[in-house]
C-alpha cells in the first residue's frame, strides 16, 4: 500500500509541476512529498525527476512511470463506473433465498412487475427451508418467517401472515369438528417445526388458550403438511393466502373461527445495512406486496 501511495504522490507532482503544488493539493509538506519521491526512486533504482529551481522534468524512466500512472487512473475510473452500476443501477443479478412455500407464487407475484420494468435485472432464487450462509454464498436477501435471528445480519420487516387452522371435510366427517383449542388434543395434529410444539390460541377477549397436541406428522415445511391435510390425515395451521383457493373450493375448512393464533412475521435479511440499489428495489417490491396482504398474505 505504501508503494501505491508513492505512485499517487508522484502523479500529483507531475500534474502540479512542482513539489510545493503537489504538497498543497495533497495536504502534505513539500519535504514529505520529496521524501516519498526519493523513496520511490530508491525502490526502483532509477531517477524519475530532474529537479531544478523552477520546475521538474521527467526522465525517461519517469515518463514510463507517468504513463503507468495514467493507465492505472483510467482503470480506477472504469472500476468506479462499474461500482456505480453495482450500487445504483438495476442491472445484474440479485440472489434470493426463501422458504419453499414462499418461493413460488408469492415471490413471482411480488417481483414480476419489477422484472418487467427492468429487463437487465436477473433473479437467482434458492428455495430452501434451511438457514443459508449469506456471506459465504453471496446471497443478497434471505426471506425469513418468524422471529428474525439475533445476529450481525440486518433484518427488515416486510409484513405478516395470518395462520388458519384447517382440515379437509373427509377428516372432519371421520373425526368430528373441534370446538375449542383443548379439543385438538384428541385430533390428528400435523405439525410444522416453524411453529414449535406449544400453540397459543386467543379468544375474542384476548385471553390465551395454550395447548400442545402430539404430532402425528411433523415437517419443516408447510407444503407437505398441506398435502397431508388435503388428504384428510389431520389438522394443520396454514398461511391464509396460500390456502385461499382450497378454502373457496371447499377442499379445506377453517376451524375455530372464534379463536386466532399470532400472525407470523416476515423479514428480509441482508448481510449488511448498506445495500445496492437493485437489492433495495427488490426489498421494496417485497414489502409492498406483503404489506398489502397483512392479515391475508399472498392474496392480491
Amino acid at each position: 500500500m505504501d508503494q501505491l501511495r508513492r505512485y499517487a504522490i508522484f502523479a500529483a507532482v507531475v500534474e502540479a509541476g512542482t513539489m510545493t503544488g503537489a504538497a498543497k493539493a495533497l495536504g502534505m509538506t513539500p519535504s514529505a512529498v520529496s521524501q516519498h519521491i526519493s523513496q520511490l526512486e530508491a525502490l526502483l533504482g532509477l531517477t524519475l525527476l530532474h529537479r531544478s529551481t523552477r520546475r521538474l522534468n521527467l526522465t525517461e524512466a519517469g515518463e514510463v512511470v507517468w504513463q503507468g500512472c495514467q493507465s492505472l487512473q483510467q482503470t480506477l475510473n472504469q472500476t468506479e463506473l462499474r461500482l456505480a452500476e453495482v450500487r445504483d443501477s438495476l442491472l445484474g443479478e440479485v440472489r434470493i433465498t426463501a422458504p419453499v412455500g414462499m418461493a413460488g407464487q408469492p415471490l413471482a407475484r411480488a417481483l414480476s412487475p419489477l422484472l418487467q420494468a427492468h429487463p437487465g435485472l436477473c433473479i437467482q432464487l434458492i428455495a430452501d427451508d434451511g438457514k443459508r450462509d449469506l456471506i459465504a454464498e453471496r446471497i443478497d436477501v434471505a426471506l425469513r418467517v418468524g422471529t428474525p435471528p439475533d445476529s450481525t445480519l440486518v433484518a427488515r420487516r416486510l409484513g405478516q401472515t395470518r395462520m388458519i387452522l384447517c382440515a379437509a371435510p373427509a377428516y372432519l366427517a371421520r373425526k368430528g369438528t373441534p370446538r375449542s383449542p383443548a379439543d385438538l388434543l384428541d385430533h390428528e395434529w400435523l405439525a410444522s417445526d416453524l411453529l414449535g410444539g406449544a400453540l397459543a390460541f386467543f379468544d375474542e377477549k384476548g385471553q390465551a388458550h395454550r395447548v400442545k397436541p402430539k404430532p402425528r406428522v411433523q415437517c419443516n415445511n408447510v407444503l407437505p403438511l398441506r398435502q397431508f391435510t388435503l388428504a384428510g390425515q389431520g389438522i394443520s395451521l396454514q398461511p391464509e393466502g396460500e390456502i385461499a383457493e382450497d378454502l373457496a373450493a371447499g377442499q379445506l375448512l377453517a376451524l375455530l373461527p372464534d379463536y386466532r393464533v399470532a400472525p407470523m412475521e416476515i423479514h428480509a435479511i441482508t448481510p449488511q445495512r448498506e445495500i445496492p440499489e437493485k437489492v433495495r428495489r427488490v426489498i421494496e417490491a417485497l414489502r409492498r406486496y406483503f404489506a398489502d396482504g397483512v392479515g391475508n398474505l399472498y392474496q392480491r
